[in-house]
C-alpha cells in the first residue's frame, strides 16, 4: 500500500559512528550498546522506579519511512488504562488509512493486526480540542477511561509537547502510548543527535510522571471505568475533523 508519509519522513542512510552519543551516555552513567546487526543502538538509564530503555534504528511502524526513535518504561499499576497522544497531522492520515483498510472490498472488515494507535483512533473518543489548550492545533489525545487523557496532559507534559517542534521535523512524527502499565514514545528521527535524544528523554520523563499520577487517580477511584463499544464493523466510520467538538 502507498505510504502517504514517505514525502515527509524520507529514508536516511544510518551512519555507524555514534561516538558522540556513546560518550554522552557514558557521562550520564547510562548503558550504551550497539544493536546486534550494527544498524542502531540501545541506551538504558534512570533510577529503578522510572527506568527507561531508548532504542534508535529501523522503524517498527510502517508509517515511519526511515529510522525511528523509541523510548519505553513502566508507569506503575494502571489497570486496563489505554491512552494515546498523537501529532494531529499523523492522526488524520492514520485515520484515513484505517478507514480505507477496514472498508476494502465489498464488506466492511476490521484488521485487528493494525498497531494499537491506529485501532484506538476509531475505537475511543478523542479529547475535544477545547480541552487541549495550546496543543489543539498540533496534537490529538484519547483514552479508554473518561477524563484520563485530560488528566494525563498536565502542565509539564504540555510544555514538553509544545517544545517538540524544536527537535522534530514538521509535521511532527510523534506518538505517546500507554498500555498495560507501560509508556512508549515513538518518533521518526533521521539522525540520533544528542540534543534530540536529550529532548526525547525530557518529553518521556514528563509523560511517564503524569501517567503514573493518572494510575494513582484510577486506584483511588477518581477516574471512572468507562467501557467503549467493541471494536468491530460499526467502528469503521470515515475520519472526521473534531474541530467543532
Amino acid at each position: 500500500m502507498f505510504n502517504p508519509l514517505r514525502r515527509w519522513f524520507g529514508s536516511s542512510r544510518a551512519g555507524d559512528d555514534w561516538a558522540g552519543v556513546a560518550e554522552w551516555a557514558k557521562r550520564c552513567d547510562y548503558r550504551f550498546a550497539r544493536s546486534s546487526d550494527g544498524s542502531g543502538f540501545v541506551i538504558e538509564g534512570g533510577p529503578a522506579k522510572t527506568a527507561w530503555r531508548l532504542e534508535w534504528g529501523a522503524s517498527q511502524r510502517h508509517y515511519f519511512n526511515g529510522p525511528e526513535l523509541r523510548v519505553r518504561g513502566d508507569v506503575g499499576p494502571t489497570g486496563e488504562l489505554q491512552m494515546l497522544v498523537i501529532a494531529r497531522d499523523l492522526m488524520r492520515l492514520l485515520e484515513q488509512q484505517v478507514f480505507e483498510e477496514s472498508t476494502e472490498g465489498t464488506e466492511t472488515r476490521v484488521d485487528d493486526t493494525l498497531p494499537e494507535e491506529m485501532r484506538w483512533l476509531v475505537l475511543y473518543p478523542k479529547l475535544p480540542r477545547a480541552q487541549l489548550g495550546p496543543l489543539r492545533e498540533t496534537f490529538g489525545a484519547l483514552a479508554n477511561l473518561p477524563q484520563a487523557a485530560q488528566w494525563w496532559l498536565d502542565a509539564p507534559l504540555v510544555k514538553q509537547l509544545e517544545a517538540a517542534s524544536a527537535w522534530l521535523p514538521e509535521p511532527l512524527p510523534l506518538v505517546l502510548l500507554v498500555q498495560r502499565g507501560r509508556l512508549t514514545l515513538r518518533c521518526a528521527l533521521a539522525q540520533p543527535e544528542v540534543g534530540a535524544l536529550r529532548a526525547a528523554l525530557g518529553l518521556f520523563g514528563a509523560a511517564q510522571t503524569a501517567a503514573r499520577r493518572v494510575g494513582e487517580e484510577i486506584s483511588q477511584g477518581k477516574i471512572g471505568a468507562g467501557r467503549p463499544t467493541a471494536w468491530g464493523p460499526a467502528s469503521a466510520m470515515p475520519p472526521t475533523d473534531d474541530a467543532a467538538h
